[in-house]
């Protein structure tokens, strides 16, 4: 099955202008651009046939060209990454089997997410799929204390037995009433911002209309579970490698934390 891979990025961020841009040093000194090295994580992937990087900014296409990418304009019109990937479909005249949105903001994405999500959707029965990951006492005290400083500081995810979406939110759910020790499992599940589609399924979310959910949250799958599309949701492991996303000036130090820590230039 051929595999299409699009990174969506856009300069205009209401939490935080020109991220794309933004720079990350690694464990050897060498800064790069935060797309840069959510492109790099891309072609890391194996079973991608190709792999673009979608903006609508001439900012954000001059960069990626200079370090290699393979860039496609897209209408500024979009309001999210799943449109800038059915638009960046539609420019380049494609016709693939699946498409993996890796949003632009995720850096440490490893590449056996993205390789889980495509084995998951090479079986047939899956017309969205979506990573998630179970927290880790850091990462769930980290979420925890970005809702205490008003800051939004990832996305949460839960799911039904037999693994297919019931609700996604900014807001960390479920519920914990009691105060998780070192040693114990999170009951919370971290959705890693990655999906695959297939083109039917993308078809689908264009004609469907945004509902309240994603409006509130400002999430983008939920039109999908809004409109009655099911979304599987495929449980990764981090394999003992931080992940996080730079949704905020304040993860910045984060992400150069674990870079250096995993030994990532």
């Amino acid at each position: 099955m051929s595999v299409l891979i699009v990174i969506p990025a856009r300069y205009k961020s209401s939490r935080y202008p020109g991220k794309p841009l933004a720079t990350l040093t690694g464990a050897s000194g060498v800064a790069r651009s935060l797309i840069e090295r959510s492109w790099r994580a891309a072609m890391a992937v194996q079973g991608a046939d190709r792999v673009v990087v979608a903006t609508d900014d001439d900012r954000i296409a001059d960069h990626a060209r200079s370090f290699g990418a393979e860039v496609v304009m897209t209408a500024e019109s979009c309001a999210n990454g799943t449109e800038r990937c059915v638009d960046a479909v539609a420019v380049l005249g494609e016709n693939p089997d699946i498409v993996v949105n890796l949003q632009g903001d995720a850096p440490l994405t490893p590449a056996w997410f993205v390789e889980a999500l495509i084995k998951a959707m090479q079986g047939g029965n899956a017309q969205v799929a979506t990573p998630v990951l179970r927290c880790d006492l850091q990462t769930y005290t980290n979420f925890t204390e970005d809702r205490q400083a008003g800051r939004v500081g990832g996305t949460t995810a839960v799911f039904d037995a037999h693994m297919n979406a019931l609700y996604f939110s900014k807001e960390v759910i479920p519920f914990v009433g009691h105060k998780i020790n070192e040693g114990e499992s999170v009951p919370v599940f971290h959705h890693v911002g990655l999906y695959a589609y297939t083109p039917e399924a993308l078809k689908t979310y264009m004609a469907a209309p945004s509902g309240p959910l994603e409006a509130l949250e400002g999430l983008e799958q939920l039109r999908f579970l809004e409109n009655g599309v099911p979304i599987r949701c495929v449980e990764v492991s981090a394999e003992g490698r931080v992940f996080w996303e730079l949704n905020n000036p304040e993860d910045v130090p984060r992400i150069e934390a674990a870079l250096k820590k995993e030994g990532l230039d």
